[in-house]
């Protein structure tokens, strides 16, 4: 998994009930506010995954907002963040089953599809908990951890996350 630390900026929207003459509550609650939007974007095409803020560098000067008495404030701070990447080794957990193919889910990426045609020397055994089976016995049902490689992606901006296609073939690829 490749992570990233960077800095960005953004807009925080703090109401009027929310000031506080003192200062140290007003910081509080554009931390609390950045911290929601943070965690309600989820992701960006341009830097995929947001992980985690880790610095709250700077504050800018508050704008009131004439109709709502709400205060914009530029707020820069620096975060991890979680592209995946072609050729990318990724391990993950095995949530569907179909008989074209697996979903996994890998950290903050839920919509990764590991096709039937991927996955070298297996075939479907359908029943009420379908599991794909190779001639070695090894299996991969629902909760098994799998390795597998990254062949492509593509940004999905109605669900503010990345769609992944996922192989087996490879040295060491295949549930662990």
């Amino acid at each position: 998994m490749v992570f990233f630390e960077v800095e960005m900026q953004w807009n925080v929207l703090i109401s009027p009930t929310e000031l506080d003459a003192k200062g140290l509550l007003l910081q509080k609650a554009i931390i609390v506010r950045l911290m929601e939007e943070f965690a309600s974007r989820k992701a960006s095409k341009e830097h995929g995954y947001y992980v985690a803020v880790t610095s709250l560098n700077s504050i800018g000067e508050g704008k009131v907002r004439g109709l709502t008495g709400d205060v914009l404030f530029p707020v820069t701070f620096s975060c991890l963040t979680q592209k995946p990447a072609k050729g990318e080794i990724l391990q993950g957990s095995v949530e569907k089953i179909l008989k074209h193919g697996i979903f996994l889910k890998s950290g903050p990426m839920e919509s990764i599809f590991l096709p039937e045609k991927m996955m070298k020397d297996y075939h479907y055994v359908a029943g009420e908990n379908p599991v794909f089976l190779n001639d070695k016995h090894s299996k991969l049902e629902k909760d098994t951890i799998v390795r597998f490689k990254v062949l492509g992606f593509k940004w999905l901006e109605y669900d503010r996350q990345f769609q992944l296609l996922a192989t087996l073939a490879g040295d060491f690829l295949g549930p662990i």
